[in-house]
């Protein structure tokens, strides 16, 4: 393994996932704010996922036969550009617009930095370096909340915006300076091309963790994007006490990340999505009926356990077809576009509901979801173990 490009990214991606857990959980509450409707509030967090979603078959595609530097420093960059768009924002629909463009830089971030962490993984440890590697991800997503929630608390809104691009920038200069020229990348390196989507669509494993991430990220999204909403008007919680229930969802499922890593090289990887997932499920059924700040805290810890148990054995899985497909780059935008379209679909379709019916229905909604997900996911990943081991021999 590469240390020095696996701490590169590892900080770079800490640095702009700090960002995005700046204003995430303000986004809800501003926009409301701003009078959206729950609809609108559903498409500010859709249209990021919208664009990123059509953009990262592209860029994922690309960066394997490309390179990864170029794409990780051109999106870094954008992402600190269209950030410090957020402070300019007094309406609604160009609150969307921002969203929409943010959405075409992410996808030149976390998916292409993925496949470079995928590609320098040694064989047998995919659970635990992914694992490793995503703890990167929760602890800027966990950290940012309750540092946004203050922010916005104590200097306004705005200061949240700018402390979002400021780190960002900090990550395109990590990026910069320490990662080694493209030419040195082993995606350059490979004897054959990757294989095209047309290919990659007809593999059953990629389908099955596609739709299990497409399930599972439409329930963080309905969280996201509701649960501040609900945690403000149905308790009158502050932006500091919503800030610290995103972050214990988050942060849990960080803290697990490497030690459920571990597990997963080990043993039964389609066992632990479904426990994960399964647990998921019941966890967002549970704020239909928590009550005050402390039912929410026990349910957001129960949503970030289920997490921890399932994505370290997801990513594992997916840096093994990956690596046996020549084609890291593309498998990983498709799971992240499972990932987007769960974002997209999940606070749309729950916004739709919480304006026609009532919040707790949206809930329910997620639930059944997920436990589709979780069945769909262990029917098409039966026999993976036998065909990894045999692509291994």
């Amino acid at each position: 393994m590469n240390k020095k490009v696996f701490s590169t990214l590892f900080l770079a991606v800490f640095s702009v996932t700090l960002g995005v857990g700046l204003v995430v959980p303000l986004l809800p509450v501003y926009a409301y704010e701003l009078g959206a409707s729950g609809l609108y509030i559903g498409l500010i967090f859709g249209a990021f996922s919208l664009s990123r979603t059509i953009f990262l078959p592209y860029f994922g595609h690309l960066s394997d036969l490309k390179g990864r530097k170029p794409f990780l420093t051109i999106g870094l960059l954008a992402y600190f550009l269209v950030s410090i768009a957020y402070v300019a924002s007094k309406d609604v629909n160009f609150f969307i617009l921002i969203r929409f463009i943010q959405g075409i830089a992410s996808a030149m971030i976390l998916p292409v930095a993925q496949a470079y962490i995928g590609e320098i993984t040694p064989r047998n440890k995919e659970g635990f370096m992914m694992g490793l590697f995503n703890v990167s991800l929760y602890a800027g997503l966990s950290v940012g909340p309750i540092v946004g929630g203050t922010v916005k608390d104590t200097f306004g809104i705005h200061s949240a915006f700018l402390s979002m691009g400021l780190v960002s920038l900090v990550g395109f200069l990590l990026c910069l300076i320490f990662l080694p020229p493209r030419t040195q990348e082993s995606s350059l390196k490979r004897t054959k091309p990757p294989l095209r989507y047309r290919i990659l669509i007809r593999n059953k494993f990629v389908a099955a963790l596609f739709f299990f991430r497409f399930t599972y990220t439409a329930c963080i999204g309905l969280v996201w994007a509701f649960l501040p909403l609900f945690a403000h008007t149905q308790f009158g919680l502050s932006s500091s006490a919503i800030g610290v229930l995103v972050m214990l969802g988050v942060l849990t499922s960080g803290l697990l990340q490497t030690p459920m890593g571990i597990i997963a090289d080990r043993f039964n990887k389609r066992a632990l999505i479904a426990t994960g997932g399964l647990m998921t499920a019941a966890a967002v059924f549970s704020f239909v009926y928590v009550q005050g700040f402390w039912g929410l805290f026990v349910s957001n810890f129960l949503f970030g356990v289920g997490g921890g148990i399932a994505v370290p054995a997801v990513m594992g899985m997916t840096v093994i077809i990956g690596r046996k497909t020549d084609s890291m780059g593309s498998v990983m935008a498709l799971l992240t576009m499972g990932h987007s379209l769960g974002m997209l679909m999940g606070p749309v379709l729950a916004g739709i509901i919480t304006d026609v019916f009532h919040l707790s229905l949206a809930f329910r909604g997620g639930t059944v979801l997920m436990v589709i997900g979780v069945a769909v996911a262990l029917l098409l990943t039966s026999g993976f173990q036998t065909w990894a081991e045999e692509e291994m021999n």
